[in-house]
């Protein structure tokens, strides 16, 4: 049986303090330990720090944990275990290059250094020598923590730079350059699939208007909600951008030009018909539609800017004929005809 030290006065008191960290994905923890006592000593230290425990006998369990989607990221591992043991398990978990990181803290009766270097190399971030104190472990345990949270405060930090670059800050919905290449790549689909493609150019009607009568703040809250109203009013594999200024852009694959006009109909009364609250007061707001469609074999002789090019005759026709309405002009290409 591995020999452990609870403390000074040698035995399991309930003195510690919980971390002050609140619970989080973070608060999870992986024991791989054979010696069945010491493995709950170890749980109820952990659990009495707050912790969500995942504890197991061998390396061969503690893999299988570590392949979870919600495996733990702070890990306990003995050197010395059956069927794995924990210089194996550091050095699969190392291997790995996909995934959040894994803080491993090796548990080891071996104190030579040569032994301390080869955990070490094999990917353990830090070790214990048995017997060990639980303040020393619960010491360790937090520069883990401040690890680990560091890395989380990264990955946010990058997913947010990633957000920001793709999407517009005004209505958070996807940019015009991050619209363009979701259209570039629904047109390469099309082009391999031969399926059709359409694409929507909305525009908010006598905007200008909007802002000269409310002023810029009601202006900015308008183009937030027609941005919402648009997103949450197509299929979720549909993709709606702001173009530029009160132009919104919706690319619909998989769409040729009768149901397109359906989806333009139905985007254009989720606009109109229920004004928009603002700091000053509702907004009657409605939108001009321009659409343009391919299908099949045209996909492979046509590009986005050909498209973009017929939507946007589109959308002058409408404004031309009264706005709140949905076009499809002759020049579009596309299978059928419709104006409304």
């Amino acid at each position: 049986m591995n020999e452990i030290a609870v403390g000074p006065t040698g035995e399991l008191k309930q003195t510690q303090p919980v971390l002050d960290d609140k619970a989080s994905s973070l608060n999870t923890v992986l024991i791989a330990e054979d010696d069945p006592i010491f493995r709950r000593i170890l749980e109820s230290w952990f659990k009495r720090w707050e912790y969500r425990v995942t504890a197991v006998e061998n390396g061969v369990d503690a893999w299988k944990v570590l392949q979870r989607e919600d495996a733990p990221k702070l890990v306990i591992l003995d050197w010395m275990m059956p069927g794995m043991d924990g210089i194996e398990l550091c050095r699969r978990i190392r291997r790995r290059d996909q995934g959040p990181y894994r803080y491993v803290l090796l548990l080891t009766a071996k104190d030579d250094k040569q032994d301390v270097v080869a955990g070490l190399e094999a990917g353990a971030d830090d070790y214990l020598t048995k017997p060990f104190d639980v303040d020393e472990l619960r010491a360790r345990v937090r520069a883990g923590r401040r690890i680990l949270d560091l890395e989380a405060a990264l990955i946010r930090a990058q997913s947010a730079l990633q957000f920001e670059a793709a999407h517009d800050r005004l209505t958070a919905i996807w940019n015009r350059g991050a619209i363009l290449d979701l259209m570039r790549g629904e047109m390469e689909r099309s082009r391999r699939s031969e399926d059709s493609l359409g694409i929507i150019m909305a525009d908010v009607d006598f905007f200008k208007k909007v802002n000269d009568t409310y002023g810029h703040l009601v202006g900015d809250t308008v183009l937030q909600e027609v941005g919402h109203r648009l997103a949450s009013a197509v299929r979720s594999y549909d993709s709606v951008g702001r173009y530029g200024g009160e132009e919104f852009l919706i690319v619909v694959p998989g769409c040729d030009a009768l149901n397109l006009v359906v989806t333009a109909e139905r985007l254009r009364h989720r606009i109109a018909d229920q004004p928009i609250d603002t700091a000053g007061g509702p907004v009657t707001v409605t939108i001009s539609l321009g659409l343009a469609a391919i299908q099949g074999t045209e996909s492979k002789s046509s590009d986005c800017a050909e498209l973009i090019h017929h939507a946007d005759e589109a959308l002058y026709v409408a404004k031309a004929r009264g706005r709140n309405r949905v076009e499809i002009t002759p020049a579009s290409r596309v299978i059928g005809q419709h104006g409304s």
